[in-house]
C-alpha cells in the first residue's frame, strides 16, 4: 500500500510541473489559466504524492473545445467525476498528475477554489483534513470520506 507524505516534500516539483504543463498547453494553443491546486499547492498537507492542476477556461464553448483537444493528448481520468462543467485528464510525468478543466465561475470551478482557499486560511479545517486522510488512507471508504469532506466545506 502507498503511504502519505507531507506536501512540503513535493511543492517545488509541483510548481515546476505546473510551469512545464502551462508552457506545453500554450504551445499547443490551448487557452485558459492553469493553477496548481490540491495538497501540493500549499505546505502542511498530507498527500499521496500526486500533483493536481486546474485549467480554468472562459465559457462553455471553450470548455467543450479544450476538453475535446485535451482528449486527443491525454488519457481521461476519474470518469465518475466528469460532469457538464468538469473534465479530468492524466498528464504523463514522474508522479501522477491530474489535470481538471472547468469553465470559470462554474459550480466545479467555485468548489475547487473555495475548498483550497478555506484549507489555506483555516488551520483547524486543515487539521481535520489531514486527520481524515491519515485515518482513512488506503481503506475502501477513503474516496467517499474525502468527497464528503470537500462537499461539506464547499457548502458551509
Amino acid at each position: 500500500m502507498a503511504s502519505l507524505l507531507w506536501s512540503d516534500a513535493i511543492t517545488e516539483e509541483a510548481r515546476a510541473v505546473r510551469t512545464e504543463v502551462e508552457r506545453r498547453l500554450a504551445g499547443l494553443g490551448i487557452p485558459g489559466r492553469l493553477e496548481l491546486t490540491g495538497p501540493a499547492s500549499m505546505p502542511g498537507v498530507l498527500t499521496k504524492g500526486d500533483i493536481d492542476l486546474h485549467l480554468r477556461v472562459t465559457g462553455l464553448a471553450t470548455f467543450a473545445a479544450v476538453t475535446e483537444r485535451l482528449g486527443e493528448l491525454y488519457a481521461r481520468a476519474s470518469p465518475e467525476a466528469w460532469a457538464a462543467t468538469l473534465a479530468v485528464f492524466e498528464v504523463p510525468g514522474d508522479r501522477p498528475i491530474g489535470l481538471a478543466v472547468t469553465p470559470v465561475d462554474s459550480e466545479h470551478d467555485r468548489r475547487f477554489r473555495r475548498c483550497w482557499v478555506r484549507l489555506r486560511e483555516e488551520p483547524v479545517l486543515l487539521g481535520e483534513y489531514n486527520a481524515m486522510k491519515e485515518s482513512a488512507f488506503g481503506g475502501r471508504s477513503y474516496e467517499a470520506l474525502k468527497s464528503a469532506f470537500f462537499s461539506r466545506i464547499a457548502d458551509e
